[in-house]
């Protein structure tokens, strides 16, 4: 979820581009908005979601 570095956003980059449902942690939840913040600017965020509601994305994307 939060994080520092683009490691984990260049991956959140690839899945994206492969097809997966991507979710980001959105700001104002985050400790640390380094990572979700480079994926959301890298274009690999097709979500953002305060953290108490990734599951139902998580949820709903494991349904399609």
């Amino acid at each position: 979820m939060t994080g520092m570095g683009d490691d984990g956003a260049r991956g959140m980059k690839e899945m994206e581009e492969t097809g997966a449902h991507t979710v980001a942690q959105d700001e104002k939840s985050c400790v640390v908005f380094g990572m979700p913040k480079v994926a959301i600017e890298l274009g690999g965020v097709k979500q953002i979601l305060p953290l108490n509601r990734i599951h139902e994305a998580v949820v709903a994307a494991g349904r399609r």
